[in-house]
């Protein structure tokens, strides 16, 4: 019998129905005017983009004009790339305009979407971002679509790792940006280091568009971005600890994998406390319970977490003796990105390789908070459905799945559960031979690396040919991809997520003309073109005969989104295929976290060996297990994006006053306010309100006024006149600082103490800001404790980061005031000693350096990097000061090129 949902849904439509529906008759408009686009020259586009700029400064609204920008790019894309966009690719772009995630299968054509809302939004001239997960998708999508923009008349830019300042800077200013999620944050948190508002690259936050949306938006929103400096080196006390970690017994700690975390028995504790105290790490006296232990304590937890949650080869790899981490739901490499909180150390320690110093943060944002700051936000995936209720909470996005182009024609099979690994995996071998022999393509879906190349060995035996694609050949993606859809392949991948490059079936056409003309440069393009179109014809037929791409995945995920990532690979644009899943008992999903009915049920049907269940029911149950994961890992957001906030509005607070003051021309009213405000602090704190002068503090107030303020008082023989009170005083000692700051000023003159009081505040809020970051770290790594006395942690951080704030507050004001009083011009003799000593110093350096090096120091101020400068080791750098010419060869000064603190 069918519910009255069902019922319902059958008679008006599903909201989503609904929603398409909405946008056929723009659909409509826009196909009305393709004609009179379609007429015009390629000029007429360029005057056709001013004019839409011209009436938006007028202030029409841009939903008004969004059928005839949508048709000029659409004219453009046909003209610039020979595409021309469908009906549903439209459609996406009416969401994505509208700040939804628009849900498009794979294959249908997201690249080129995201054209039209960008260019319909970068006619406003505050620029819009295009967030692609990786480096290579961000050059690759500029490029490509950057001939779309030119037809149109708009500019394009790309922002990449290590790029020149002016380029970035210049890439930002461009209409259309594209740019990966951890350069746009990791961009932010730089200009608001910066000490003038020339140096900033980003102009604001108008409109971005978030392709792989879930991948960036959630996956990777559970670790913040963070910019840091080195720390006091530790590595010794890693190595020594790291010994001890593989003495411990199965009784000395407890793993709960479902949590990923450990923690120490009683007995453990014990046997760490003799073998530390052996060690001499820890004292004879104290014991690791005691307070002065917590940092020992720490780092041994570290260490066991090193060795019993982290595998190599799983989440990271060792590469040219560094430890590099895996993304774990694309399986590429992140170089230069480290795990916090000295577990980075503890892996270099277990592994042997050099241990990097630790970091303190210098300034850290959440990707939830970064893409918040944003006018507009929008987004596009193959998968974002299950995770719709996180991105309404969270981000106020709405998710509307997109209908395809052509119906799909992929055939889903339920999935295959065996009862061991072994099982498995000669079922698994056993299909792949069958596909290959066939000539059917087939893409094989691994979770690790490890499961990649036993897999991989697997098929070695049986002289399987085929192609591995995981962190480890990262360089030959879209060469692997490309040939993934070839007639007989067989393509081992962990993770399919924002791979960037479709298979195609028959293999992909440019690829092969890249190929070929590669092969032999003097054949005429045109000619190669035509004989590769006819081959892959005939290529195409065969595979598409043969049943299309066949995907099969060796477990499931973690995320249903990350299976339907690897589905969605076959079937592409009403291409036949076909996905399996095969699973085992011993999968960390089905042994974590499925339930151990159904392992009673396999034993109750009493399987042979090698033989598989297959039952709707099975699925049903592995979704729930998924669900239930998926679910946790939200909380896990939830709770680190509910701490953030409470950080984020101060760190609001903190970059917009930095922009006050980097805007403004004139500090001396907020010097003089701050002065003023730590003289009522001095006054309240050494005269109290309702107390008589011979109770006041006049000895600490003219000791504190010289050291905070600069300035000599009497303070004794004030409090002695008759009808003296507290507001006297405080006008008197207003009238001496400032009398006193007016004398600095006339002796560096207006203009150059102006310049002083900008960078003076600058540089306190800067290290206020830090030291403020380190406490709330250390905040929120005790906080949690304080729910064992049935108080909220939550509540207990809003308040005491409160606190701390305004406390940091409070000495930045003493600061600025002290250092500000204690600035003086340099007297003739001192500026003649300072000169004296820096030729002392070049004179010095000369005669002890070898002969080689001065030159290349020398090449490197006119243009030429010194010998053996390596971009990644600062060790090749020599020792530049900070004003020296960067080594690089730039021409710029070492603190502004390679010196610079990111």
């Amino acid at each position: 019998m069918l519910g009255f949902g069902t019922i319902a849904k059958k008679v008006f439509g599903t909201a989503n129905d609904r929603k398409v529906k909405s946008t056929a008759p723009i659909v409509k408009k826009i196909n009305e005017l393709e004609p009179e686009f379609a007429a015009l020259s390629d000029e007429g586009l360029i005057a056709k983009t001013e004019e839409l700029k011209a009436r938006v400064a007028q202030g029409e609204d841009l939903d008004d004009l969004l059928p005839e920008a949508f048709a000029n790019c659409r004219e453009g894309a046909r003209r610039a790339l020979g595409l021309r966009a469908f009906d549903v690719q439209l459609m996406g772009g009416i969401f994505l305009h509208q700040g939804n995630i628009a849900e498009m299968k794979t294959g249908e054509g997201k690249t080129l979407v995201a054209t039209f809302p960008a260019y319909l939004n970068a006619l406003t001239g505050r620029g819009v971002h295009i967030v692609t997960v990786n480096d290579y998708l961000a050059k690759r999508d500029a490029e490509w679509m950057g001939k779309v923009f030119a037809a149109l008349g708009m500019t394009t830019g790309v922002v990449y790792p290590q790029q020149p300042e002016s380029e970035k800077r210049a890439a930002y200013g461009a209409d259309i940006t594209y740019a990966t999620n951890n350069e746009l944050g990791f961009d932010y948190l730089r200009d608001n280091m910066k000490s003038e508002l020339s140096q900033m690259s980003q102009r604001g936050h108008y409109f971005a568009i978030v392709d792989e949306v879930d991948s960036i938006l959630i996956d990777e929103a559970r670790t913040p971005l963070i910019i840091s400096g080195p720390a006091q080196d530790r590595s010794e006390l890693y190595r020594t600890i790291d010994k001890i970690i593989p003495e411990l017994q199965d009784e000395h700690f407890t793993l709960d994998e479902k949590t990923r975390n450990v923690t120490f028995t009683d007995e453990g504790n014990e046997f760490l406390e003799n073998r530390l105290h052996e060690a001499g790490i820890l004292p004879e006296e104290q014991s690791l319970y005691d307070p002065e232990s917590t940092t020992i304590v720490h780092h041994i937890n570290q260490g066991l977490r090193a060795h019993k949650l982290f595998a190599k080869d799983k989440e990271y790899i060792v590469r040219d003796g560094e430890v590099v981490l895996i993304d774990e739901f694309t399986g590429r490499m992140m170089a230069g990105r480290r795990l916090s909180d000295g577990l980075h150390q503890a892996i270099e320690a277990k592994e042997g390789v050099s241990i990097q110093p630790e970091n303190v943060t210098l300034a850290s944002v959440t990707f939830q908070n970064y893409f918040r700051l944003y006018d507009k936000l929008a987004g596009m995936t193959g998968t974002a459905a299950t995770e719709a209720e996180e991105f309404a909470e969270i981000y106020g996005l709405g998710v509307v799945e997109v209908p395809t182009n052509r119906p799909v024609a992929r055939t889903d099979e339920h999935d295959q559960v065996y009862r061991t690994a072994k099982e498995k995996y000669d079922a698994i071998v056993q299909q792949i031979k069958e596909a290959h022999e066939r000539g059917q393509p087939v893409l094989v879906g691994t979770t690790s690396i490890e499961k990649s190349e036993f897999l991989s060995r697997l098929l070695e035996k049986e002289k399987i040919p085929h192609n591995v694609l995981n962190a480890r050949q990262h360089e030959k993606e879209a060469q692997i991809v490309a040939d993934a859809g070839k007639l007989g392949a067989v393509t081992i991948a962990t993770n399919m997520a924002g791979r960037g490059t479709d298979i195609k079936l028959g293999g992909n056409v440019e690829m092969k003309v890249l190929e070929a003309l590669a092969a032999d440069p003097n054949a005429h393009p045109d000619e190669v073109r035509a004989r590769i179109e006819a081959e892959h014809a005939d290529e195409e037929a065969a595979v598409k005969a043969a049943g299309g791409l066949y995907v099969l995945a060796t477990e499931r995920h973690e995320s249903r989104r990350i299976d339907n990532q690897l589905r969605g690979r076959s079937g592409r644009q009403g291409d036949p295929g076909r996905s399996s899943f095969f699973l085992s008992l011993e999968d960390d999903l089905m042994r974590i976290f499925g339930s151990d009915r159904l392992d009673k049920v396999l034993s109750t049907l009493g399987m042979k060996e090698g033989e598989a269940i297959v039952h709707p029911w099975v699925n049903k149950s592995l979704e729930k297990a998924q669900s239930k994961v998926e679910g946790r890992n939200f909380d896990i957001r939830k709770q680190l994006l509910k701490f953030d906030d409470v950080m984020n509005d101060q760190r609001k607070v903190i970059f917009g006053q930095r922009m006050e003051i980097m805007e403004a021309a004139d500090l001396s009213e907020i010097v003089e306010d701050m002065r003023h405000q730590v003289i009522d602090d001095l006054v309240d704190t050494y005269m109290p309100p309702k107390t008589y002068a011979d109770q006041w503090n006049t000895e600490g107030m003219t000791e504190a006024a010289r050291e905070k303020l600069g300035v000599d008082i009497a303070a004794e023989a004030w409090a002695e006149e008759e009808g003296v009170d507290q507001d006297e005083i405080r006008e008197r000692l207003y009238r001496a600082s400032d009398a006193f700051m007016a004398e600095k000023t006339a002796a560096f003159g207006p203009d150059t103490m102006r310049s002083i009081e900008k960078q003076v505040l600058l540089q306190i809020i800067d290290t206020k800001w830090r030291e403020h970051l380190l406490k709330l770290e250390h905040l929120r790594s005790v906080v949690g404790f304080r729910g064992y006395a049935q108080r909220d942690p939550l509540n207990e951080y809003k308040t005491e980061s409160f606190q701390l704030f305004e406390g940091m507050l409070d000495s930045l004001r003493e600061d600025v005031s002290q250092r500000l009083s204690q600035i003086r011009p340099m007297t003739a003799e001192e500026q003649q000693a300072m000169m004296a000593q820096i030729l002392r110093q070049q004179q010095a350096a000369q005669q002890t350096a070898p002969a080689q090096p001065a030159a290349a120091v020398a090449a490197g101020a006119d243009g030429g990097a010194i010998d053996g400068f390596v971009d990644s080791d600062p060790s090749t750098w020599g020792n530049p000061g900070r004003n020296d010419a960067c080594p690089c060869g730039s021409g710029k000064k070492f603190k502004h090129c390679h010196g610079q603190l990111t």
